[in-house]
């Protein structure tokens, strides 16, 4: 379940990462830490989203954040790139990694295969749909157990 205030941080994030050619890719706030962490993945995009990226959003965000004063306990700031190997699940990351190289775990097997490796397309209701060396895969929601960048 997402924190309360993870949307207005969304909100906040996004407006600061637009004139540095960043996106926001998602936000969790760790409330089992002490202090509470709140971790914004960014990804630059128009090259690989490096520390300068990181450090340039953290010092904008964390003056933004100070000034509206919504966060009602001490936390860290964290800013960091999804990395690699991370797990994709909301529809924000999905559209966001659009065309990125993603594996995927089955669970049955579709079409005889546990694992798939392609470039994401899109993923609606019904269907994630991957980019395999120029010919469309679409593998059935109920089917996937995992997706991660690959």
């Amino acid at each position: 379940m997402t924190h309360p205030l993870i949307p207005q941080v969304l909100e906040i994030a996004e407006t600061i990462a637009a004139p540095l050619g960043i996106e926001v890719v998602g936000a969790v706030m760790h409330t089992n830490k002490s202090p509470v962490v709140l971790r914004v993945d960014i990804r630059n995009q128009t090259q690989h989203t490096g520390l300068n990226d990181c450090e340039q959003m953290s010092y904008a965000l964390e003056e933004a954040l100070d000034q509206a004063d919504f966060i009602p306990h001490a936390y860290v700031l964290e800013v960091s790139s999804p990395g690699i190997d991370r797990q994709l699940s909301s529809d924000r990351e999905f559209i966001a990694f659009r065309g990125f190289t993603i594996a995927i775990d089955t669970n049955p097997p579709y079409k005889g295969k546990q694992s798939w490796q392609g470039q994401l397309v899109k993923r609606d209701q019904q269907a994630l749909v991957i980019n395999l060396k120029g010919r469309s895969v679409s593998i059935p929601l109920e089917q996937v157990v995992k997706v991660e960048l690959a």
